[in-house]
């Protein structure tokens, strides 16, 4: 994996990045103390290394400390570390060692170790520097002087699309062909221009705007560099080569982003890019970039990060603060300025019991993301602890952590104990830096130690009790709604009774049995209510355990042995969080089982998640209209919004790995799994899941043995190897980005247009009326959608006007680094309920005229292509 390196204009790249950073010669320890720091006298040498220093605030009235929550503690260190009178005042860490009298009633200043961006949400804040840098030429001031304060890193994660599917013939190819799949996934060409040649071959049920001619040359020499693919059809592939193709096409479509990505990699000091390929944002911080222990010029210091992906929490599990944030803030992180943060109150989460023998890890996330979130934890901390949490591994406790967006608290911190120590030892860490960190973490009382009969002092206490855990899925329509495993098909049942609403589709009595037969490549079927048609195993939340991936291999491979098979019109589809996953899948055996099933690699990076997904079958899809029927999709996600991979799909289940295995393999979910067959075997004898079910003793011996070991000593060859796409792709060394005006991805935004030496006041906001009114499970997709962007939208229009073709449109998270497009963008969804209107849509109601208006753009905005007031909303015709 190439990455770019941080140093500055004129610096060459670094060739890869490190996961153990090397330890600095030993500086001036005055240096990394703020100016005027009055906890300077806190400084004290660790004991087993003289060259390392650090700020012992367990000395800061021990009493006090002691009752603190692990994560305050943390807090604390990092207002004590960068106290410099200004920004940070003495008063504040104390208002943090008084935690228990002030929280929720205080705020702090708090500055993280590091910030990480995904691609989406990170290029705006990086256009914003390069568009500072403008302004600081403007002012004659040295534009060089622009860099982020604190080290940043940046994922490019979610752009990735299924453009390309295999063949039936792949589907159904001999095993030698599947097992070579990852092989030659080391042996990608360079990118390639897009070919002119007609990617959906003529079929006569195209509706797109495609041929089975050439394109023409106009098409040819857009700038977008995107590829002619018509968006109605994928290209089947016979050989194994989707995932290849479909990383090559994310390379062409997005190529205006990379260049800009790799010109602020190198024009920028503390600022590395992990190009594509390498994984999504939450693994990638995990696995490559935190450090547990962080140190500077020969201080020591906790890890802490705050990013802009809601599963940054997922670095909790590890024992690392990490918080999720908005782009304002990481921005002014990056500034060096400190985010204001309200002193939380800390739940403590005390785990107790065992884990049953059919549970995995999902299980156990979605049964305390229920028990969670009935405690009302918004803007709260919770701390696990409890005998409980060693039964926990720590791939166990970062995906606990991961789930924290679903139970809406800040974060769902782990404390540092001997089971994440011996993780770091097995992942490959020395015996020197582990002893540096365990004598650290124990001299300022961070690490939890096996014997100690100590409680901090929480702000209320939760029990969850592991032996009442059982498996569960969550849906038809909404995460929050979890359903037994046995529960299913009763419950299923039920929604197709009840009314429409959050759980009902209405489906009267006599249509309930309905069946609908449908030809599909030569092959009759029988589509139902209930029937899968998406079974995914998405980018995020699940696969970075390798219990839980393992598990679902292995039922893969009892599947396949017991002559089980997917039905070809599912869409089952495998998307590893990065590339650690399919190195272990490989190594275990279980990866050439998932292919025979469709579950196929087809790329890294989020997806289905971000409803990234391929079109289904169109006479599957005109079966299920005819019909009405309930069609369903499983997906191992931690979200999903009801209709956002497919209209026709109305029920959306999120499952464990293992589980949308099994899901795929009984194409329906309206199956009892403890007492229905899943099918039957070549002796015509009936196969039962429990058949097919690993044990966890399985599970563990081939990850404790072979995974966790093998898979960090690859994973260290993989970050040293070179991306080739990403080396050869062309970037301006100049120390301003040279804007395109043509772009429509890359656009300097007018924010410092006007920009003086003395700012000016900000203006009176005079004579504002209410825009919207949102009520509960309002995401951040209904305020500023990421999704694709529909034909008829404000965006589109603007788009449209530049001559590109709606098949060249990508995506709203794509252009995010246009302001034009996103202003336009901004409560774009279609499913968008605001309260005064009372119907969805992006509408709203004119104060005080009362005329209903739509989003759109007026007269000028359409002539002249710029926004005179950000976004326009005319009257509905």
């Amino acid at each position: 994996m190439a990455t770019a390196g941080s140093g500055g204009d004129g610096e060459t790249e670094t060739s890869s990045l490190h996961l153990e950073a090397e330890w600095p010669n030993l500086g001036d320890k005055k240096r990394m103390i703020s100016s005027g720091n009055p906890f300077e006298y806190l400084v004290e040498t660790l004991v087993c290394s003289p060259d390392k220093t650090f700020f012992n605030i367990s000395k800061l009235q021990g009493t006090e400390y002691d009752a603190l929550p692990y994560c305050i503690r943390v807090v604390l260190e990092t207002v004590v570390r960068n106290c410099d009178g200004v920004l940070v005042k003495e008063d504040d860490a104390m208002k943090v060692l008084k935690w228990n009298t002030n929280c929720e009633c205080q705020e702090i200043p708090f500055l993280p170790a590091r910030v990480v961006l995904q691609d989406f949400t990170g290029i705006p804040a990086m256009v914003d520097y390069a568009a500072m840098r403008d302004a600081m030429k403007k002012l004659d001031r040295d534009p060089k002087l622009v860099n982020p304060a604190c080290p940043t890193d940046l994922i490019v994660d979610h752009s990735l699309q299924l453009d390309f599917t295999k063949c039936s013939a792949a589907q159904t190819g001999s095993t030698a062909s599947s097992i070579d799949s990852p092989r030659q996934s080391s042996k990608l060409p360079p990118a390639k221009p897009a070919s002119t040649k007609s990617h959906c071959r003529g079929q006569s049920s195209c509706k797109g705007a495609c041929d089975s001619g050439s394109t023409s040359q106009s098409s040819r020499e857009q700038i977008e560099n995107t590829p002619m693919l018509c968006p109605f059809h994928l290209q089947p592939i016979p050989e194994p080569e989707a995932a290849l193709k479909s990383l090559e096409l994310e390379f062409n479509r997005n190529k205006e982003r990379l260049q800009f990505f790799k010109w602020c990699s190198k024009a920028f000091k503390n600022v590395t890019v992990i190009p594509p390929e390498t994984g999504t944002v939450h693994q990638v911080n995990l696995e490559y970039l935190s450090r547990l222990v962080m140190e500077k010029e020969g201080f020591l210091y906790p890890d802490s990060v705050l990013g802009t992906d809601s599963h940054t929490t997922m670095v909790n599990g590890l024992g690392i603060l990490g918080l999720g944030f908005g782009g304002i803030e990481s921005e002014a992180a990056m500034l060096g300025i400190p985010i204001s943060l309200n002193l939380p109150e800390v739940v403590g989460c005390e785990v107790t019991g065992s884990v049953s023998q059919l549970s995995t890890s999902i299980d156990v996330v979605l049964s305390i993301t229920k028990h969670l979130r009935q405690a009302d934890l918004s803007g709260r901390f919770v701390e696990f602890f409890g005998e409980g949490v060693s039964q926990l591994s720590v791939v166990d406790r970062t995906t606990i952590a991961n789930m924290c967006p679903e139970y809406g608290a800040t974060v769902a911190f782990f404390p540092v104990d001997q089971v994440t120590l011996s993780h770091l030892k097995q992942t490959g860490v020395d015996e020197q830096r582990l002893r540096v960190f365990e004598a650290y973490m124990k001299a300022v009382k961070l690490l939890k130690e096996e014997n100690s009969t100590t409680i901090p002092r929480y702000s209320k206490v939760l029990e969850i009790n592991l032996n009442t855990i059982v498996p569960y899925v969550s849906g038809p329509k909404r995460p929050q709604d979890r359903v037994s495993v046995t529960d299913m098909k009763k419950d299923f049942e039920t929604c197709l009774n009840e009314k429409v609403g959050s759980r009902g589709f209405h489906i009267p009595a006599e249509r309930q049995k309905l069946e609908v037969s449908v030809t599909y490549k030569s092959s009759e079927y029988m589509l139902s209510h209930g029937s899968v048609l998406i079974a995914a195993v998405i980018s995020c939340t699940n696969n970075c355990n390798p219990s839980v991936m393992l598990t679902a291999g292995l039922l893969a491979k009892k599947a396949v042995e017991a002559g089980l098979k997917v039905k070809p019109y599912i869409r089952t589809s495998l998307s590893p969080g990065s590339g650690t996953v399919t190195h272990y899948l490989t190594a275990s055996g279980v990866l050439p089982f998932l292919n025979q099933l469709g579950f196929d690699i087809f790329g890294y990076g989020c997806s289905r998640c971000v409803s990234n997904t391929n079109p289904l079958p169109e006479e599957i899809v005109t079966a299920i209209k005819e019909g009405d029927l309930v069609a369903c999709g499983v997906f191992s996600g931690n979200k999903h919004f009801e209709g956002s991979r497919c209209s026709c799909i109305r029920a959306n289940y999120l499952a464990s790995p293992p589980l949308v295995v099994a899901y795929a393999l009984a194409g329906t979910v309206n199956i009892d799994l403890q007492t229905d067959a899943l099918g039957f075997n070549s002796r015509g004898e009936k196969v039962f899941l429990r058949d097919i079910w690993p044990t966890r003793e399985e599970v563990l011996q081939v990850e404790e043995n072979l995974i966790i070991p093998s898979m960090f000593k690859e994973l260290k060859i993989k970050i040293e190897k070179q991306n080739t796409r990403w080396n050869l792709l062309d970037s301006p060394e100049s120390t301003l980005f040279p804007w395109d005006l043509r772009s429509t991805y890359i656009r300097s935004p007018p924010f410092f247009s006007r920009l003086d030496k003395v700012p000016a006041p900000p203006p009176a906001i005079e004579r504002a009326h209410v825009l919207l009114y949102l009520g509960d499970s309002v995401t951040t997709d209904h305020i500023s959608p990421a999704g694709s962007i529909s034909r008829t939208s404000p965006a589109a229009k603007y788009l449209i006007q530049r001559n590109l073709a709606p098949r060249e449109f990508n995506s709203y998270g794509a252009r995010r680094g246009n302001d034009a497009v996103m202003t336009r963008g901004t409560f774009a969804n279609m499913k968008l309920f605001n309260k005064l209107v009372g119907k969805p849509g992006p509408k709203t109601i004119h104060f005080p005229s009362g005329k209903m208006l739509v989003k759109n753009m007026d007269q000028e905005t359409q002539e002249t292509g710029q926004l005179r007031d950000h976004s326009c909303w005319v009257s509905e015709l």
